[in-house]
């Protein structure tokens, strides 16, 4: 693929995307189970889950209020130092408080996309690290696409603890080497963001923006306003569903190993990845927020399936189906918010859009636990589902007349 149209930056930040969401893969899977075998009850573990998702509320709010200030490479270098130390506790003790303040702190990622403290800077950096401004929905696209084909690879890591018992580690110990291996992750990614150049940085003729919406234009004010909101819906539909959750569901229900999990997550992602790209040549063609709500609906009702799957195969069939449709709405959100607002007011948009959906999607872990508990083992799909649908629905009788410039 010729990216010659992308800056030294650009490949940088898809190359912190790859190594980071390669760790987020394996971790996603296993984390819930591994909570699980040292003895916490599926409450707590909601609780830990929701701490995971904690963490960038407050980084996401702190990026705004001084990413252009201080400096976006030295926010993202903060950062990773944060998802070393994260690692490394859960690494090396199973205490349950030092586990959520390392949740808490850290950038430990569990949702299978994602949702952290790194997306929001990342996301407003893209469109200024292409030379061509008409390439602003492929950058993103490729973006997404690369880390989840990476996400994928990470998923397939998750099988090693089940290899290591053949060799006289218990399930426990084989898990908590997938932390160590995070953390080397993490110091990769260290490495790269101390690589980015001052282009990163808003220019000297932009006006830095600070953590409010004052900042920002009225028209800007009210796009970012509204989908905030509609985002927060979303997100706390998609918090039932997170790809912790769905591990452990197929674990539970059906029994399912971690190399079967493995296998099953990295085919997800390959499929999620391929219509990344899809999403591009479709937006093309019917625009971006069509794109958005043809594409999540359909994913939507075969999730709210999922629930009543009475087999391990059409379980997979279904999800599988359904992976290869529900974040194809992703690059194009992205997108298009960095095409409806202007440059100096990315990273508020940014911020202000993933902070919501930060927010809402922290709270429904610890329901999913609650819900589990006291209705079913799939129920949260269906609660999930429906909550999703609702959203796309708002999406697209609030944004279907406003355009990016590519579509006017």
């Amino acid at each position: 693929m010729n990216l010659q149209w992308i800056s030294q930056d650009g490949k940088l930040l898809l190359g912190a995307k790859i190594v980071r969401t390669f760790s987020y893969g394996f971790l996603s899977v296993v984390l819930a189970i591994y909570l699980k075998l040292i003895g916490f009850n599926d409450i707590l573990i909601g609780l830990v889950l929701t701490a995971t998702l904690v963490n960038s509320v407050f980084f996401n709010l702190f990026s705004s209020a001084y990413a252009d200030k201080i400096g976006r490479r030295r926010i993202l270098v903060i950062y990773a130092v944060l998802m070393i130390m994260s690692s490394l506790i859960f690494f090396v003790t199973d205490n349950y408080v030092a586990l959520v303040i390392a949740a808490l702190i850290g950038t430990i990622n569990v949702t299978g996309s994602e949702v952290g403290a790194f997306l929001s800077l990342e996301q407003a950096l893209l469109p200024q690290t292409v030379y061509d401004a008409k390439k602003r929905n492929s950058i993103f696209a490729i973006y997404n696409a690369a880390g989840t084909f990476a996400m994928s690879a990470g998923v397939l890591l998750a099988g090693l603890p089940s290899i290591l018992q053949n060799y006289g580690f218990d399930k426990i110990n084989a898990i908590k080497l997938l932390f160590l291996i995070y953390a080397s992750c993490a110091i990769v990614v260290l490495v790269i963001y101390l690589a980015l150049s001052k282009n990163v940085e808003v220019k000297d003729n932009v006006p830095k923006s600070g953590l409010s919406l004052k900042n920002i234009s009225p028209k800007s004010r009210g796009i970012i306003a509204k989908m905030s909101s509609l985002f927060a819906v979303d997100s706390f539909g998609g918090g039932f569903v997170i790809q912790s959750i769905v591990s452990f569901w197929f674990y539970t229900k059906f029994g399912a190993d971690l190399s079967s999990l493995s296998y099953i997550f990295a085919i997800a992602g390959i499929l999620t990845a391929i219509s990344y790209m899809a999403s591009t040549r479709i937006a093309s063609k019917i625009g971006l927020v069509n794109t958005m709500v043809f594409t999540h609906i359909p994913s939507n009702v075969l999730l709210i399936l999922l629930a009543l799957a009475p087999s391990f195969s059409i379980a997979i069939s279904l999800y599988f189906a359904r992976m290869s449709l529900s974040q194809m709405d992703v690059p194009t959100r992205q997108s298009y918010l960095m095409g409806v607002v202007g440059e100096n007011e990315r990273v508020n948009a940014a911020v202000f859009t993933n902070t919501s959906r930060n927010i809402s999607q922290a709270i429904s872990p610890s329901l999913t636990g609650i819900i589990i508990s006291t209705l079913s083992l799939s129920a949260p799909f269906v609660v999930g589902g429906v909550l999703k649908i609702i959203y796309d629905v708002g999406i697209f009788f609030s944004f279907r007349k406003i355009k990016p410039p590519e579509e006017l």
